[in-house]
């Protein structure tokens, strides 16, 4: 894991992702601005509060996505793995970020920085790749709508046939 990734590699990795699939090489531009980040099992990529000043891709490994709870412990809300991303909320919004990320074992990622992203933004070079992010984020908008709806049809003892409108597959649609 500790090899340098090669150019190519990480062409070829971006675009077999749904957020640069659909990107041409004036657009794949994007990794100039690219940091590659590596950690171990329970290093911290940011925490919950902190400046959203970065969006993130996984290469290899796997994050938790963790949310603090009123107690002290944590409570996993997400598990992301290869060619994932997170954090797209704080590129668009710079908006604090909503929860902890850690490394569930061994991660390489890849960091976009907010100014340099917005700098290729300005010159019209990432329409797609934000159209890409307002996709992703429309689908978890919805995954959590029918966890919310099937969370209170439960508090509220909706007959089971009203309930099972809100099934579990729904949570199955593909970013």
């Amino acid at each position: 894991m500790d090899q340098p990734i090669s150019l190519d590699a990480v062409i070829e990795f971006l675009v077999s992702t749904p957020f640069f699939d659909g990107l041409d090489p004036f657009e794949r531009a994007v990794v100039r601005i690219m940091e590659v980040i590596r950690l171990q099992e329970g290093e911290e990529v940011f925490h919950e509060g902190t400046s959203g000043d970065s969006w993130y891709v996984i290469f290899e490994g796997e994050v938790r996505v963790l949310k603090d709870a009123d107690t002290e412990a944590e409570s996993e809300i997400a598990r992301l793995g290869p060619g994932k991303c997170f954090d797209e909320m704080a590129i668009l919004d710079g908006m604090p970020r909503s929860a902890n990320v850690r490394a569930a074992g061994p991660l390489t990622i890849f960091r976009f920085r907010r100014d340099p992203f917005d700098g290729l933004l300005a010159q019209g070079s990432l329409g797609k790749l934000v159209a890409a992010m307002a996709r992703v984020l429309s689908h978890r908008h919805r995954q959590l709508t029918y966890q919310i709806f099937d969370l209170l049809a439960g508090q509220a003892q909706v007959p089971a046939a009203q309930a099972a409108s809100a099934s579990v597959d729904r949570y199955q649609v593909s970013e």
